[in-house]
């Protein structure tokens, strides 16, 4: 009996024996190493349609790529499986266009290229001021007073809605500065703004005008972003389509506002005060472009870390004085900006 209890015991050790791990210096079983695979060769290829929408059809390949991520270049992106896409641009422009083609383990290449498109611009709201009397309220409204503290710029003026300071004449928008005692201001005028009634992202602005004369005089043609009521000024955005102070005649300033930033320039162009021209704005996702009868003067890269990339409203006034304005003639009577039309394409 005790032999048996003894074989039995025995037999058990080497079972147990055999089960024990083999030996591996302690560092136990080892475990395979993961393979990565990197994508290579992309390739992208974009078709720009003839049709003058701002279409575009993009094409990416890549060699072992499971998915692609595309920018736009304008602030758009998508990710794909095929690497295949259409995409539609606002606006004219040149735009960088960059794909990120990823594996199935997570790795990535990606390549840039450029695109020019063109978007054929239709005429989206205008005022021909072919109307007689006070300006259309179905487009216009106006501000009232003079801003608690001239509207931020110490203006001298104290702005109405009467037609002694904004009215339709000889197919002209006219906006009268004179001087007058009125509400306790010696000077009145008119702010006329689109606020509420229009407003656009992107395009084309074309502004017919004659600039007022009278040292003193300080005409604004520009534009707020939707957003001033909330956000306030300048974190809505400014774009200054055109400015002049009658101290300084024929100097036309064109300038962009937002915090931190006040870019823009100047150009000089012969009887402002006595003749029409045109003031511009060309406005995409990628460029700012102001200009004078069709000449670019300023030229601003947009992107998507501005304010400019949201709707605006158009703003036309004549301010008197002020930080920008300067002196005021003791001899200022009257100052009459002169507008022929207001056009916005988009």
């Amino acid at each position: 009996m005790r032999f048996l209890q003894i074989f039995l015991f025995g037999s058990m050790l080497a079972v147990l024996s055999n089960c024990s791990k083999p030996s591996d210096n302690g560092s136990g079983p080892t475990t395979p190493p993961v393979t990565t695979i990197t994508p290579t060769n992309l390739v992208i290829t974009p078709t720009v349609s003839t049709d003058n929408t701002g279409t575009v059809s993009f094409t990416a390949t890549a060699t072992s790529a499971t998915s692609y991520s595309y920018t736009f270049g304008d602030g758009g992106s998508t990710t794909v499986a095929s690497g295949s896409t259409g995409y539609k641009y606002a606006a004219s422009g040149t735009y960088t266009v960059t794909v990120v083609a990823k594996s199935v383990t997570g790795q990535t290449i990606s390549q840039s290229i450029t695109v020019k498109v063109t978007v054929n611009l239709s005429l989206v709201w205008s005022d021909e001021f072919n109307t007689p009397g006070p300006p259309d309220t179905t487009k216009w409204g106006y501000n009232i007073g003079n801003g608690g503290n001239g509207w931020g710029n110490n203006e001298l003026e104290y702005y109405t809605n009467r037609t002694t300071n904004a009215v339709v004449v000889d197919s002209a928008l006219n906006i009268i500065a004179q001087k007058e005692n009125y509400m306790g201001f010696n000077y009145t005028s008119a702010r006329l703004l689109s606020s509420g009634k229009f407003s656009f992202k992107y395009g084309y602005v074309e502004v017919r005008a004659q600039l007022p004369a009278g040292a003193g005089s300080w005409p604004g043609i520009w534009t707020l972003g939707n957003d001033f009521s909330t956000v306030g000024w300048p974190a809505c955005g400014e774009i200054d389509i055109a400015e002049e102070t009658a101290n300084t005649p024929n100097v036309i300033y064109g300038t962009l506002h937002y915090i931190g930033n006040n870019p823009g320039s100047t150009t000089t162009v012969q009887n402002t005060q006595t003749a029409f021209h045109l003031y511009q704005l060309e406005w995409s996702p990628t460029q700012i472009s102001i200009l004078v009868d069709n000449v670019v003067y300023f030229t601003y890269a947009n992107s998507n870390t501005t304010p400019f990339n949201q709707d605006f409203f158009m703003i036309l006034n004549v301010a008197v004085g002020g930080t920008f304005g300067g002196t005021v003639d003791p001899n200022y009577t009257s100052g009459t900006m002169k507008i022929d039309y207001v056009r916005v394409y988009n």
